[in-house]
This record gives C-alpha cells, sequence and structure tokens, in this order.
C-alpha cells in the first residue's frame, strides 16, 4: 500500500478524525462499554483512537439521537452501556453507502 503524507492524511481522515461510522458498527453487534471503545476500534479495525476521542464521539453521538444509554450489572457495579438506536442505524446506513459510492467513482 501506498505511503507518504497524502496516504498518511486520507488515513486519518478517514479514521480517527471521522469516527463516528466505526463506533455504529460495533453497536450494531452489540451495546458497548464506552471504556472498552478504544481497544475494539483497534482489534476489529486496526487503527488506534485516543480514549478522551473516543468518549467525545459517544457524547456527541448521545447528544444527537443516535445512541442511548443502558445501564447494567458488572461485577457488581453499574456501568454504563451504548447501544444503536433507530436514527443511528439509519446514519450508519447512510455513512457506508456513501462511503462506498465515492470509493467505486474513483
Amino acid at each position: 500500500m501506498a505511503s507518504g503524507k497524502p496516504m498518511n492524511r486520507l488515513r486519518r481522515k478517514t479514521t480517527t478524525e471521522c469516527l463516528w461510522p466505526y463506533i455504529l458498527s460495533l453497536m450494531k453487534e452489540e451495546p458497548i462499554y464506552a471504556y472498552e471503545i478504544r481497544d475494539m476500534v483497534e482489534k476489529r479495525f486496526g487503527f488506534k483512537v485516543g480514549q478522551v476521542t473516543a468518549y467525545m464521539v459517544l457524547y456527541k453521538l448521545e447528544k444527537e439521537g443516535y445512541v442511548e444509554t443502558e445501564w447494567r450489572q458488572v461485577n457488581n457495579r453499574q456501568r454504563k452501556y451504548y447501544k444503536i438506536t433507530p436514527p443511528g442505524n439509519r446514519a450508519f446506513k447512510d455513512a457506508k453507502e456513501y462511503l462506498k459510492e465515492a470509493s467505486e467513482s474513483l
């Protein structure tokens, strides 16, 4: 795969700077605990993201109605899990279609 500044910039713009489709993709499988997002993204998609960045994206997705929270009891502790909403599913589908069309038009 090509390297250099332009390719590095493209990778950054389509991964860490546009994290929300990746997070919604993970939530389509199951609700997720915010602390686990960073490791899940790296394992599934192959790039690293800062913990604060993940929390900022989650907060914005929740504020805009694309995800919602639910509390779960885990090891005698309450944990907040995030799950995708119907508008989040539509946004993910639209993003996936947009990226596919952009890729095919090149």
